[in-house]
């Protein structure tokens, strides 16, 4: 069995991303005609963002996988913008969750790693360290002293939510009104949510009372469900495990695919509480992965080229918006990135994003057309110098219409050789073309170096 199990031929219907530029104008063009209904819904629009974790992009019924069954997720991307080609910045939980919450790369919010500098030892020793507290202080601190998408939003008359993984301590270090992670500083608690991680393995209840309280109040609401799902442990409900494990002869990928349809079951138990109580035409539900997983078929761990990794196995994500007020459906063939998701969201809430984010408003058909080249960069799990990102950088990598460059730091990957793939002939990043287009990697390399230069 191979390491990545191959999804179907046409893993995104006629929006794979070997589409022609033809299909690119006449969708933009479609766009641009019709994508959104001309009345606005009355009032701010309550919001939903559901971010999956370690989640391949070919995981899903509606990217065209053979086996795993996403009837709900399949049902926001016919409903609503769906973007096959979303990209997160950086393919680790803590940065790329950081990067939603900000709209910041994370060389600029300075949450780059998963976790502070560790001295030598077993992890669970480590974690009860002094140093390692201070230094998971300090990242929550990083993330005080930004404008984050639940601050903005509760500035403006919502009430907001934590629910599920968040790293950086009590839910308030985000600027959630409300939340589940208690994370106590100087306690190194909360390192991935301590009690926000029982949403959508033990119940779904906080985050329906909490949409009780808002509705009772009166008020928006912004909800952040992030369940540690389909992330490890792998421990699926049997009924479900019972139908995967007919379908491979690899007890660790069925374990995997059934955890991917017990998170969608979760988010349909979101959609059936909308339409409940009648929220479903003015809510926005937007949906992300933090990043890959490609699972070993041999063990519980993740494959090479997914996890942590500088290929699309790590860092492609589909991104869907389902806005019923206001949006009609869409399959994109355009370039989408999680740094998009904080100014679509305020702008959809009628209110002004930061300066100078580098994301697009995806609502927005002609920033979603004028769009070339997506931007982002690998870390190690494991801080080098908090204040300085750059000593922790492994790759940067840019994808400009097909073709994407990986490029090397060689403080950390000191064998390191730039990468240059044509994912529309070569989606899976197998034959580095680097050497038989000279001129052309250099030019992408120059952009990548124009956005941004290490120190």
């Amino acid at each position: 069995m191979r390491d990545h199990p191959q999804p179907a031929q046409n893993p995104v219907g006629p929006w794979r991303i070997g589409y022609g530029r033809l299909w690119m104008g006449l969708l933009l063009v479609c766009m641009l005609g019709g994508t959104f209904l001309a009345r606005a819904a009355e009032g701010r629009p309550n919001i939903i963002l559901i971010i999956s974790d370690d989640h391949a992009w070919t995981d899903y019924s509606f990217m065209g996988h053979p086996n795993i069954r996403t009837p709900n997720l399949d049902r926001l991307a016919a409903e609503g913008l769906c973007f096959p080609r979303g990209y997160v910045p950086a393919s680790l939980c803590c940065p790329s969750l950081a990067s939603i919450m900000t709209g910041r790369y994370p060389h600029e919010h300075k949450i780059a790693n998963n976790d502070p500098p560790l001295p030598a030892g077993p992890r669970a020793q480590v974690y009860a360290t002094p140093a390692f507290k201070q230094g998971r202080d300090r990242m929550n601190q990083f993330m005080d002293a930004l404008p984050t998408l639940p601050r903005l939003l509760t500035g403006h008359g919502y009430l907001t939510f934590q629910s599920g993984k968040w790293w950086q301590g009590n839910f308030q270090h985000g600027g959630f009104t409300h939340g589940m992670t208690r994370g106590e500083a100087g306690t190194g608690s909360g390192r991935h949510g301590d009690e926000g991680l029982k949403i959508g393995r033990e119940t779904m209840q906080p985050v329906f009372d909490f949409m009780d309280l808002a509705r009772r109040e009166q008020k928006p609401f912004f909800v952040w469900y992030a369940p540690m799902m389909p992330h490890d442990p792998h421990t699926p409900p049997e009924r479900l495990l019972a139908k995967y494990r007919t379908q491979t002869n690899s007890l660790p990928v069925a374990r995997y695919w059934a955890m991917v349809e017990w998170f969608d079951e979760t988010c349909g138990q979101l959609l059936n509480y909308l339409e409940r109580n009648h929220l479903s035409t003015n809510t926005v539900i937007a949906y992300v992965a933090d990043n890959g997983w490609i699972q070993s078929p041999n063990n519980p761990r993740y494959a090479p080229k997914s996890k942590q990794s500088q290929y699309d196995g790590g860092l492609r994500t589909p991104i869907l918006v389902r806005w019923p007020a206001r949006i009609k459906p869409l399959n994109s063939p355009a370039l989408a990135s999680s740094l998009d998701l904080l100014p679509t969201l305020l702008k959809a809430a009628q209110i002004e994003a930061p300066a100078g984010l580098p994301g697009i408003n995806l609502l927005n058909p002609a920033a979603v057309q004028t769009r070339t080249q997506l931007f982002g960069a690998c870390f190690t799990h494991d801080a080098v110098d908090l204040e300085h990102p750059e000593k922790s950088l492994r790759f940067r990598w840019s994808i400009q219409e097909e073709w994407k460059i990986i490029v090397p730091d060689l403080r950390q990957e000191t064998n390191g050789v730039t990468e240059l793939y044509h994912l529309g002939r070569d989606p899976f990043e197998t034959n580095n073309l680097a050497g038989r287009e000279p001129a052309r990697t250099r030019t992408l390399q120059a952009t990548v170096d124009r956005w941004w230069t290490p120190r």
